[in-house]
């Protein structure tokens, strides 16, 4: 066991007990899939977003695949545009979904930049896929938004790391036509495996329900209108993910002041800075982003705080970009064009946060860093 661990899952003894009994619920009903459990967790997603629809699945990335494959005119063989820097599983969702990705480069919030979106749109585009990044919502969202609407292309957020992010007071999975939300242990709140689609697009959302359930109707009829798969999401997992949701504003408040304690005990320190959220938004500190200064070695710094000081880092926003991977080789991106992401990518570090983080561990995880650098 490390001193510090890059992630620590919590879930007390109640809320333990809390899984088990509707656990021995599903046991005794039968009900392992689409029950009442998944439908009340799509209940109080929506709610909580102030949505017309959620919709549960399997995984973030089929959260992604989803709403893709549910546009009208669809994807297939046509571009979708998404930033360079992010998870595999976005990059994944748009092949899934037969379309062919197109990468943009980042500004300096980490997320989309809008002027390299602009670039990149062409008679091909069906979808901009905009990736909100470290659990806050960056402004320029407003005018990636504005680009899309003026060239009437449906955006669809990757909230993947957003729960309960707010910009401006509208949350994060609410700005485009859907929202797509992991519930992996990682997550500030998670189901074990599972996603979420939020929108308040009734043929999306009805489209998004035909295709997780293997293309099927309706649950419960034997006529197939479409190509689906497998994306349901157990009633075991909608069981954990219903326990966590109603931690979700208590989570993000114990995160935040986690946060303003390491904000404050790093800023005066020489080689690093805490990355600034914009004013407006509200950040849920999935990660805590450490901006370190040229020329440092960041490999050596995670290796010395693993070794000498037993604290495990969290992973990067992200450590090597789409157009590095090598699943994405064979598209021969221009790489001059993402330098703004290479530059980013390898200059920062992200520390552990997680609940129940005591002030004794935010001390010995700053010293740590303070001698290490």
């Amino acid at each position: 066991m490390m001193k510090i661990p890059p992630v620590k899952i919590v879930f007390s003894q109640e809320d333990r007990a809390e899984i088990f009994e509707r656990f021995n619920d599903i046991f005794n009903t039968g009900s392992f899939t689409l029950g009442k459990y998944g439908r009340e967790l799509e209940e109080k997603w929506a709610a909580y977003k102030g949505v017309k629809h959620a919709i549960t699945v399997n995984s973030g990335t089929s959260s992604l695949e989803l709403p893709l494959r549910s546009l009208k005119p669809r994807v297939e063989k046509k571009e979708v545009i998404i930033p360079t820097n992010t998870f595999i599983a976005t990059g994944s969702a748009v092949m899934h979904a037969r379309a062919k990705p197109v990468l943009t480069d980042i500004d300096n919030s980490f997320c989309m930049s809008p002027e390299s979106l602009q670039d990149k749109i062409s008679k091909k585009t069906r979808a901009v896929v905009y990736v909100h990044i470290g659990g806050y919502i960056s402004k320029n969202i407003n005018e990636v938004k504005k680009i899309c609407d003026d060239h009437k292309i449906p955006l669809i957020e990757d909230a993947a790391q957003a729960h309960g992010a707010k910009l401006n007071g509208k949350y994060a999975g609410t700005f485009g036509i859907a929202g797509s939300f992991s519930l992996y242990p990682t997550k500030i709140i998670t189901s074990g495996e599972g996603g979420v689609i939020i929108t308040d697009n009734k043929k999306i959302a009805d489209k998004t329900r035909v295709f997780r359930d293997q293309g099927k109707a309706s649950f419960l009829s034997a006529d197939f209108v479409e190509f689906g798969h497998n994306f349901r999401m157990s009633e075991f997992h909608a069981a954990i993910g219903l326990t966590h949701f109603k931690h979700m504003d208590e989570f993000i408040k114990e995160r935040t002041e986690i946060a303003n304690k390491f904000d404050q005990k790093l800023k005066n320190v020489s080689g690093l800075r805490p990355f600034k959220v914009e004013p407006g938004s509200v950040n849920n500190y999935y990660k805590y982003i450490v901006m370190l200064d040229e020329g440092m070695d960041r490999a050596r710094i995670k290796k010395d705080l693993k070794e000498k000081f037993n604290v495990g880092l969290s992973g990067e926003v992200y450590e090597k970009p789409l157009h590095k991977q090598l699943a994405f080789k064979k598209f021969k991106f221009n790489e001059n064009e993402f330098k703004n992401s290479e530059s980013l990518c390898s200059r920062h570090i992200c520390l552990p946060v997680y609940n129940t983080m005591t002030d004794e561990e935010i001390n010995y995880i700053v010293d740590s860093l303070k001698a290490v650098i």
